[in-house]
């Protein structure tokens, strides 16, 4: 049985006109780097260059710091809510782009028509949320905590903040994740936009302005890692926010944290799946095809390791193959295309080299998508669902992340050696689990390490209230992105404690502590 390809002639859509030139942002202004070097951005559905995006030089680097400084005073001062007027007006704007920019990320980043759209409206979700900081930034006011004495704590921005991003979500990571709460609380900003995908960034940022944003509140480059390093330790910086793969989020833990900054690392993850034979069989089967093939795998949320019962693991795994051949694979922009390609040449064959792996390591190879062409894009980075049966404790594949839209299947006796192979993991974002029991769903949410659980549900991320809150080696830090610990990572409480005094009070004798002290 072959992989579902589209059959649309190239000729006919998404054509590039020409090699587009990128500049970067500094105070405002959009500028040619100096450095004379440039990054070559490709159209994944097709596999040709469509672009270049600028290295830019570690004085550029330095002066989007130098920028974001100089702004950071007058906007801290600006009202809350007139920073937040600022986020009204920037939805307002990706409403009236939405379309564009939904075609923009199919095209620089290879997800589908509708998965494109939802990277786009989960920035928007945040910015909503982020409209509501007033009420996220109150702090708390006890009165007479100790005789005639009064204490309030507030929220304060604290200055420049940097944000470092992948490839797999071009609008939702930096201007949902990031962007909106580190803004709309009074920091100023500076984002290293993913050098392969930095289009969506850029435009974003454009819109931004159109807002009203004022110059220099957020800046943008694009650099090597050697640039990249500069931020993490350079003395204006007061904190870092960093998605990515775990060795370097590691590095940028201990490298910006060694410089006393405040750091949230989100990186690698291997999400299970725990399939009951009590389940809903279709219906979990339809859930988990999205979970694991959605945005060809490549999200740290993707399901690509489901433990199951052996009772149905068989019809389980029927069900699966046959519903994994219906996907179309096709190019990004294409509505009737299901599974986009890879990013870029380089991630496609690091999938086909996993799935390699695994045939090496004896797992069953139930669906190959290797090699998949699509007539009219054979240069395209195509990867098709893979699906591997019999994965066993101590396979690479099963451990390890792939970021690619292959299924590991691990059969399991019950529920306890489902869940003990889950938290054998040194990972824990996501968790879930699929059933029709109240019990053994309360008892999973209850002991299960990830920090973003699902009962039947697929990709348990939270609505943006909540904190994206990964566990174990998929985190780093203590303050989580988005909702209140978002907003707490932006900024730091002052506590101010104050007494007014009469003429008889001015005569006392003034006590160790100031008066603080309750009980002598």
């Amino acid at each position: 049985m072959a992989v579902h390809v589209t059959n649309t002639p190239a000729s006919t859509i998404g054509s590039a006109a020409g090699i587009r030139r990128l500049q970067y942002c500094v105070d405002g202004q959009w500028r040619e780097t100096s450095s004379g070097k440039y990054m070559p951005l490709f159209d994944p559905s097709t596999g040709q260059q469509i672009g270049e995006a600028p290295c830019c030089t570690a004085g550029e680097v330095n002066a989007a710091v130098a920028a974001a400084a100089r702004a950071f005073p007058g906007w801290a001062a600006r009202p809350v809510p007139e920073r937040i007027q600022v986020m009204f007006r920037f939805k307002q704007k990706l409403d009236e782009h939405l379309d564009e920019l939904t075609r923009l990320v199919a095209t620089e980043n290879g997800k589908v028509l509708a998965e494109a759209r939802g990277d786009v409206l989960k920035a928007i979700e945040v910015v909503e949320c982020a409209c509501s900081t007033h009420y996220l930034m109150q702090g708390d006011t006890t009165m007479n905590v100790s005789a005639g004495y009064d204490t309030v704590s507030f929220r304060e921005p604290l200055g420049v903040f940097v944000g470092i991003v992948p490839f797999n979500f071009p609008a939702m990571i930096p201007f949902g994740w990031m962007i909106p709460f580190a803004i709309t609380t009074g920091n100023t900003f500076v984002l290293k936009a993913a050098s392969m995908v930095p289009q969506t960034g850029i435009r974003m940022l454009e819109l931004l302005q159109e807002a009203g944003l004022p110059d220099g509140v957020v800046n943008l480059v694009t650099c090597s890692r050697n640039e990249a390093d500069l931020l993490l330790s350079h003395p204006d910086v007061k904190g870092v926010s960093f998605v990515g793969s775990t060795s370097v989020g590691l590095h940028v833990y201990k490298t910006a944290a060694g410089h006393g900054k405040r750091v949230q690392a989100l990186t690698e993850a291997k999400n299970h799946a725990l399939v009951l034979d009590d389940c809903v069989l279709e219906r979990t089967v339809r859930g988990i095809i999205n979970s694991t093939y959605g945005c060809c795998g490549q999200r740290c949320m993707a399901l690509p390791v489901v433990c199951v019962e052996e009772t149905i693991a068989e019809p389980f795994v029927a069900l699966l193959k046959e519903f994994a051949l219906e996907l179309k694979v096709g190019p990004a922009w294409l509505p009737e295309s299901q599974l986009g390609p890879m990013v870029s040449a380089g991630q496609k064959k690091s999938v086909e080299d996993w799935i390699a792996t695994g045939v090496k390591e004896g797992a069953r190879l139930l669906l190959d998508g290797r090699g998949v062409k699509v007539p009219g894009y054979e240069g395209g980075f195509f990867v098709g669902p893979t699906i591997f049966d019999h994965v066993a404790p101590g396979m690479t594949i099963g451990d390890e992340e792939i970021f690619g839209p292959v299924t590991c299947i691990k059969r399991v006796r019950n529920f306890e050696e489902g869940l003990a192979i889950m938290q054998a993991s040194r990972f824990a974002n996501g968790s879930c689990i699929y059933t029709t029991s109240g019990h053994a769903a309360r008892e999973f949410a209850h002991r299960t390490d990830a920090g973003m659980v699902g009962i039947n549900v697929g990709i348990p991320v939270p609505f943006s209230i909540f904190p994206f809150s990964g566990h174990k080696q998929s985190f780093f830090g203590d303050l989580h992105t988005m909702g209140r610990d978002g907003v707490a990572f932006y900024t730091e409480t002052k506590s101010v404690t104050s007494v007014w005094f009469t003429q008889e009070d001015a005569r006392k004798t003034v006590s160790t502590w100031d008066g603080t002290l309750t009980r002598s």
